[in-house]
C-alpha cells in the first residue's frame, strides 16, 4: 500500500466514528486551513484527503436522515407519502 493510500485509509477510519456535528466542525476547520494557505503541498494534499473523507461521512449521515424522515412520513401518512 502506498503512503497516500495508507493515509487516506487511516483518515477515513478515524472519520467513521465521528458524529455528524463533529465531522462538519472538522470539515469547516479543514476548509479554513486550505483557504488560508501557508502549508506545504504535502500538507495541503493531506488536508484535502481529510476533507474529502469528512464530506463523504457528512453526506452518509444526511442520506440516513433523509431515509429516516421518508420512512417516518410514510408511516404517518402512507397515502400521501406514496404520491410525494
Amino acid at each position: 500500500m502506498t503512503e497516500n493510500a495508507a493515509r487516506a485509509t487511516a483518515a477515513s477510519t478515524d472519520v467513521s466514528a465521528l458524529s455528524y456535528e463533529d465531522a462538519r466542525e472538522q470539515l469547516v476547520k479543514v476548509v479554513s486551513q486550505l483557504e488560508a494557505g501557508g502549508v506545504s503541498l504535502e500538507q495541503s494534499l493531506a488536508l484535502w484527503e481529510r476533507g474529502e473523507a469528512l464530506a463523504d461521512h457528512c453526506e452518509q449521515w444526511l442520506e440516513g436522515a433523509r431515509k429516516r424522515l421518508a420512512a417516518a412520513r410514510e408511516t404517518a401518512d402512507p397515502e400521501n407519502a406514496a404520491q410525494g
